[in-house]
């Protein structure tokens, strides 16, 4: 009997698992290696004395490199282990989408759509660079590349038509397909059950590829938004993006940006903070009325 999609998509993520577990196990060895490496170093600093310095120095340094070398190792190791992950994630994200296409969208409640956004802005790929490397296109607050389409399964945002009168909107979607001759998205609003339009067919130019990893603060810093820019928002607990000023910026790689929305509402004319994850945060763009 031939498997099934299903059974396929699930043993490729079985064979992936198998391997991060035996990497999770290397990691551990390397880690302690490496421990072992840096104790090696601090003992024979502190024990140093006046006597033979040159040779001293000379063994010191031998520890130290020996120390790095097995450093390296371990983040090799750490990186193999991360792209396992994303390879699991894409697993699962093409069976998603080819069930879709087979007419097997299963309905999903608003509520559940609003958790399935936070955790996946939550486990989004770090970025983690190496000595002297930059961040890339659509890590944090990078934009992509001119010639850049995004990818089907991708999460955008969209600038729609509001159903109910003129007007449009900014609102979360995701990509159908990319059509290169007409430079047009097919794409669908994630919270279509709402909206009387849930397919749209748009210009590239209304459309802006979320980031695709998480930019760390640590280390690289100017993959965020600088205090006091204007952005547009995803606004927490909807679909849709909004303009907001980013009044905090992410601490730590787990943290989220502190935005204060546009709301005329309130006598300054901004809400008070409120917290987006990073993959919710975009530059903002002008607003224009589509034909």
């Amino acid at each position: 009997m031939p498997f099934t999609a299903d059974a396929i998509a699930a043993q490729q993520v079985q064979e992936c698992l198998k391997s991060l577990y035996n990497l999770v196990q290397e990691t551990e060895k390397k880690r302690q290696q490496s421990e072992h490496g840096l104790n090696a170093a601090y003992k024979f600093q502190n024990s140093q004395d006046e006597k033979n310095q040159h040779f001293q120095q000379m063994e010191l340094k031998n520890l130290y490199k020996t120390a790095v070398a097995q450093a390296e190792q371990e983040e090799e190791v750490l990186r193999k282990a991360l792209q396992k992950i994303t390879e699991i994630r894409n697993i699962k994200n093409e069976r998603r989408i080819q069930a879709r296409h087979a007419g097997n969208k299963e309905t999903i409640r608003c509520g559940a759509w609003m958790k399935m956004l936070l955790s996946s802005a939550q486990t989004l790929p770090l970025f983690v660079s190496k000595i002297g490397e930059k961040p890339p296109p659509l890590c944090g607050a990078i934009p992509a590349e001119p010639n850049y389409y995004a990818k089907v399964g991708d999460m955008v945002a969209a600038l729609v038509k509001v159903a109910d009168g003129d007007g449009d909107n900014w609102i979360l979607a995701e990509v159908l397909s990319y059509t290169h001759a007409t430079n047009k998205y097919e794409v669908d609003d994630i919270l279509e059950e709402q909206n009387q339009k849930k397919r749209h067919i748009l210009s590239k130019k209304y459309v802006v590829p979320l980031p695709l990893m998480r930019a760390n603060p640590e280390t690289d810093p100017s993959a965020l938004f600088p205090q006091g820019t204007v952005v547009m928002a995803l606004y927490p607990q909807t679909s849709c993006f909004y303009k907001a000023i980013v009044n905090k910026l992410p601490q730590t790689p787990t943290d989220e940006y502190e935005v204060l929305f546009e709301d005329f509402s309130y006598a300054n004319g901004y809400s008070p903070p409120l917290y987006v994850a990073q993959r919710y945060v975009i530059a903002i763009k002008q607003k224009t009325k589509q034909a």
